[in-house]
């Protein structure tokens, strides 16, 4: 980019345009996954709508390459662009709670914790992630998962209306009667179709939970999935718990003793009677007795944080997903050979439940398409040094890739990783794809919005 078209753009907007000679550039690049190493020409901080709107229309007519940013959590860092424009939204967080109507109104800029923040005051929640520094709108626009999907259904089911600046620097609003095409499109289909500048969610009563967490020996694998995948389907939708194989860390709630142990485990979100938590968790016992079990009442968003000290900004992650409908056999054996050979000490598998409220929705009534999915899966290989850089992906890569012939077929398209190539981007909308193709076609016929897991504009 020529320094003149920088500063036409400066000129342009209200929130600053950061280009590679300043200060903090390095620093405005930087996302969760510091294995991305893109250098955008300029970022552009935008204070409100108005700069979204105009700064599309700026990347427009001088024929740029063009990312959006929200929480700059994108596994594989679609939110940069080399030697493009970066649209970042990051300046625009503000939360809004209507505690009578029980919806909140969320910036484009937003992390799960500020919506966390702002809704357990008036002991409301609507499902997100798991993760606080998580972005609000990628997590919605993908779907979106979490402690409470089997309970209240998907982030994109609790949608109620989007605010959204499209390819051509135009506004709409975007709900169940305004572009009802594009609404039906935004929540599953990604970031193709415009940039979510604010979204309003249906909030449920939701203040302290049961949180808590089960780990067996890693060689116990078999013996505890193969329990869990009979119990967690029929269990009450107020009884959440994602499989998981990792390191235990080296720090409270776990005792000394296993300390940096591989293990198999299962975290728990209770959202029924905290006093029949004990009650409800006390089936741990029956797949062998655990290593480790802690079980207590916690406020909602203490258990929305519990991964954030653990996992922070700024290290190294290849990760990848995959649908499941049933867990046979065969894949018991897989899912333990990966846990005794799991390389750092970060590296992580999860199979999130994605049935109960989530399976209540109709196949077609939004872009999410795997209805009859039970669980999300993810392979994260996960480290701070960039020597292991190699060794997390060939971990991640070769788990999911022995676990995939088990799969749906298609993945979620949140946890998609680099270089998985088109079919997979097809596999993940299945029969949705065309239709989505079309609507991109209405909101998006150039493909400006292609830095995502990209949906090209049917033909004519």
């Amino acid at each position: 980019m020529h320094s003149a078209t920088l500063e036409d753009m400066r000129t342009t907007l209200r929130g600053p345009v950061i280009g590679p000679r300043d200060a903090e550039y390095d620093q405005a690049r930087k996302i969760y996954n510091a294995m991305i190493d893109k250098r955008p020409a300029a970022i552009v901080r935008c204070a409100d709508a108005a700069d979204v709107m105009a700064a599309v229309t700026f990347v427009r007519e001088h024929g740029l390459e063009l990312a959006v940013r929200g929480g700059g959590h994108s596994g594989p860092g679609l939110c940069l662009v080399d030697d493009g424009v970066t649209i970042d939204l990051s300046p625009m967080r503000g939360v809004r709670v209507d505690p009578a109507a029980k919806t909140a109104q969320a910036g484009g800029g937003s992390q799960l914790g500020d919506l966390d923040h702002a809704t357990h005051a008036f002991g409301l929640a609507t499902p997100t992630g798991i993760i606080s520094m998580t972005g609000v709108a990628g997590l919605t626009l993908g779907g979106g998962h979490g402690y409470l999907t089997r309970k209240y259904g998907l982030t994109a089911d609790n949608l109620i209306s989007a605010d959204v600046v499209l390819a051509d620097g135009s506004f709409v609003t975007a709900n169940a009667t305004e572009h009802p095409d594009l609404f039906w499109a935004l929540r599953g289909g990604g970031g193709n179709f415009g940039i979510a500048t604010s979204l309003t969610y249906r909030l449920h009563p939701v203040d302290t939970v049961g949180g808590g967490v089960t780990v067996w020996p890693v060689e116990h694998t078999r013996e505890v999935l193969t329990w869990y995948r009979e119990f967690l389907p029929q269990a009450p939708e107020d009884v959440y718990g994602f499989f998981t194989v990792f390191v235990v860390p080296p720090g409270p709630p776990f005792p000394e003793e296993i300390h940096r142990q591989k293990v198999c485990g299962i975290v728990w979100c209770h959202t029924g009677d905290p006093d029949r938590l004990d009650e409800a968790l006390s089936v741990v016992q029956e797949p062998g007795s655990p290593a480790f079990h802690f079980a207590s009442p916690m406020p909602y968003v203490a258990l929305q944080g519990l991964f954030d000290e653990l996992i922070p900004t700024g290290y190294q992650w290849y990760w990848r997903g995959d649908f499941f409908d049933h867990i046979p056999d065969a894949a018991l054996d897989v899912h333990l050979k990966y846990g005794e050979n799991n390389p750092t000490q970060l590296s992580l598998m999860h199979l999130y439940p994605v049935d109960g409220a989530a399976h209540r929705v109709g196949p077609d009534d939004t872009a999410w398409s795997y209805r009859d999915a039970v669980w999300s899966g993810v392979f994260a290989g996960v480290d701070p040094d960039p020597a292991n850089a190699g060794i997390i992906r060939q971990w991640c890569v070769g788990y999911q890739e022995e676990l995939h012939p088990y799969s749906m077929g298609g993945s979620y398209v949140n946890f998609m990783g680099t270089g998985e190539g088109q079919e997979r981007v097809r596999a993940t909308y299945r029969d949705h794809y065309d239709r989505l193709a079309r609507v991109k076609r209405t909101y998006d016929p150039d493909n400006l919005f292609h830095a995502n897991q990209n949906i090209a504009p049917a033909q004519e």
